[in-house]
């Protein structure tokens, strides 16, 4: 027995141009994210600089825009003028966030180095708990002056000759959480941000900032905190940002994948809010959204205790599985499905920690399941998303009512002549027969359909068996008179690839 849904996908419903950074990530001085991750000096594939070179192309096959660093809960605590400078001058440090030994190897031009050879942008974020205006200002001209002033002649004597350039900084982290080194309420908080965003812009008028929104929607000064925050900032920052995280501890997958309806939820309506900041400031400045933490995070709590003031050890290493990488593909579906509003989001994180690349000190690399979907997403989803048109049928879950067993949605690259149709089939027993309506478009040939299932959806991959769950090029669709159809086995994750004729 199948189900049976359609999609319409018409080249004139368009919604929005997929800004790349849609697809950035994340990097933290957290766990095994930098030392044993990125940077792991011994290590039988490292370069040079010590970075390991497996890591480093794992993650140029993302094809990733931009990595925000160096945090997260670490950056309202860290000093960034103990990561540069010669290696040998500089201080290990007591990390609060996390309760770590900070050996501050790898620091702002270190991470600048690797994120070039990654082919990434640096989404660089400043310090407001233990500091502010001061700090940030002179990091700026540490990092994007060309010569001439003190923090840029500085970065020349340290031996980076060429300014970083980075364009887009984040405000601080999470300034709402009590968890926060230097929490803060929306007034502290907002009056702080938009001091520093005036400084910060003074010294690089050319800067994208980022302000802090809710560090998710369960806060009780959720929604409250935006308001506040953008009517303190609002003329001198252009994002706001978002946080959320998934899990299903309780072992209810059908409850589990409805979850990208609560994402749907979230990112409309903190885009409410900023319109109606904007509303009664009589602006004509539009505030987009960057959701610079997302992920399915499995793992509860911290085990900061067992491995107090220890050097990187272990932290978060989540093992992800086949419905894990479905829950990642409905929420890669829902962020094209709000590129209106969403213009940068973050996977967290890259490596290690939450992560969708797991490495051994020392030893092997692996992929985790939800790499495939992100890595499909980054590479097949640029262009202009399409509004999607969807018939499926529905079903109610624990928190959720008329969830549909089709997620999908469509985007054009005009320019390569290509469509790539994203589809899950949530239903967890039953095979979906998909058609999509591509009439507007003439005549399309399928070049691939890729597909991601399992039958345990509990299934993994692990170091010994790293290739347990891997996508598959068997699937079923078909071009023929403007109409794809395709039959979508359960609880799948589904890419298909067409090309415009003529």
């Amino acid at each position: 027995m199948t189900i049976k849904a359609s999609m319409i996908a018409d080249k004139d419903f368009k919604l929005a141009e997929v800004d790349p950074r849609l697809y950035g990530s994340f990097i933290e001085h957290l766990g095994r994210a930098v030392y044993g991750g990125i940077y792991e000096p011994g290590h039988a594939t490292a370069d040079e600089n010590g970075f390991r070179q497996d890591v480093l192309n794992a993650v140029r096959a993302l094809n990733v825009p931009i990595i925000r660093y160096p945090g997260g809960n670490f950056v309202s605590g860290y000093n960034w003028e103990d990561g540069v400078g010669p290696k040998a001058e500089r201080k290990q440090t007591l990390e609060l966030a996390w309760w770590t030994t900070e050996t501050n190897h790898v620091g702002t031009n270190e991470f600048a180095e690797w994120a070039r050879l990654a082919g990434s942008e640096v989404m660089m974020a400043v310090n407001l708990g233990t500091r502010g205006i001061d700090a940030a200002r002179n990091l700026v001209e540490y990092c994007n002056h060309p010569s001439g002033s003190y923090w840029s002649d500085l970065r020349i004597s340290h031996g980076v000759k060429a300014p970083h350039q980075f364009k887009t900084w984040c405000l601080g982290n999470e300034m709402d959480g009590p968890w926060q080194i230097g929490a803060k309420t929306a007034v502290e908080y907002g009056r702080l941000a938009n001091e520093t965003a005036k400084a910060m812009r003074w010294v690089d008028p050319s800067l994208e900032l980022v302000a802090c929104g809710s560090s998710g929607s369960s806060m009780s000064t959720f929604a409250e905190w935006e308001a506040t925050v953008l009517d303190l900032t609002y003329d001198n920052v252009d994002f706001l940002s978002l946080h959320t995280y998934y899990n299903n501890n309780d072992g209810d997958t059908a409850n589990f994948l409805a979850k990208s309806l609560d994402l749907d939820q979230f990112i409309g309506s903190v885009a409410a809010i900023c319109d109606y900041i904007k509303a009664k400031k009589k602006s004509k400045k539009k505030i987009n959204l960057s959701l610079d933490e997302w992920n399915v995070w499995k793992s509860q709590g911290s085990s900061r205790m067992e491995t107090h003031w220890q050097i990187a050890p272990p932290e978060f290493e989540d093992v992800y599985n086949m419905e894990d990488a479905l829950a990642v593909g409905c929420c890669l579906i829902s962020l094209l499905k709000h590129a209106d509003r969403v213009k940068m989001a973050c996977i967290a994180q890259l490596i290690n920690t939450i992560a969708p690349i797991t490495t051994e000190n020392g030893g092997p690399l692996w992929l985790q399941t939800t790499y495939y979907p992100y890595m499909h997403a980054s590479l097949y989803g640029r262009g202009t998303v399409l509004h999607p048109l969807i018939t499926s049928p529905k079903y109610d879950s624990r928190d959720f009512t008329d969830v549909p067993y089709l997620e999908a949605v469509s985007v054009y690259n005009e320019e390569l002549g290509e469509i790539t149709v994203f589809a899950v089939n949530r239903h967890l027993s039953e095979g979906m027969e998909l058609s999509v309506d591509l009439r507007s478009f003439g005549q399309t040939e399928v070049v691939q359909h890729i597909v991601m299932d399992h039958e345990d959806l509990q299934a993994a991959n692990t170091k010994q068996h790293p290739g347990n769950v891997l996508p598959h090029d068997r699937g079923t669709a078909v071009a023929e008179d403007g109409r794809i159809t395709a039959l979508l086995s359960k609880a799948s994750w589904n890419v298909i690839r067409l090309r415009v004729e003529g």
